[in-house]
């Protein structure tokens, strides 16, 4: 059984035990979290599509570790001019297990 969920302006496929990363939660380490917003899931009966999310289904998960990814450069410049800037940026996340995917 696996299910697409939203989150953080983005769309994943998960299924029951899988540890994905998403978009940093206000959640601490251990803690339940409750995904409402369930676009399809799919199961041996086959798959059901939400217009825009399926009505009553769920994805319940445990959060692992909260942190940063790595590091990316930016530079910026404009030439001709001397002028340059290099600035970086480490995006945070929240790693978690999928618990259960009920319809």
């Amino acid at each position: 059984m696996y299910a697409v969920i939203l989150t953080g302006g983005k769309q994943l496929k998960v299924e029951e035990g899988s540890v994905v990363r998403v978009e940093k939660l206000a959640a601490a380490e251990g803690d339940t979290v409750t995904f409402d917003q369930v676009a399809a899931i799919g199961d041996e009966s086959g798959l059901t599509i939400g217009a825009p999310t399926v009505a009553g289904a769920s994805v319940k998960a445990t959060v692992l570790a909260n942190g940063k990814g790595k590091k990316i450069r930016v530079f910026t410049y404009k030439p001709k001019c001397g002028q340059k800037r290099a600035i970086g940026h480490r995006q945070p996340f929240t790693q978690i297990r999928i618990e259960s995917i009920s319809k």
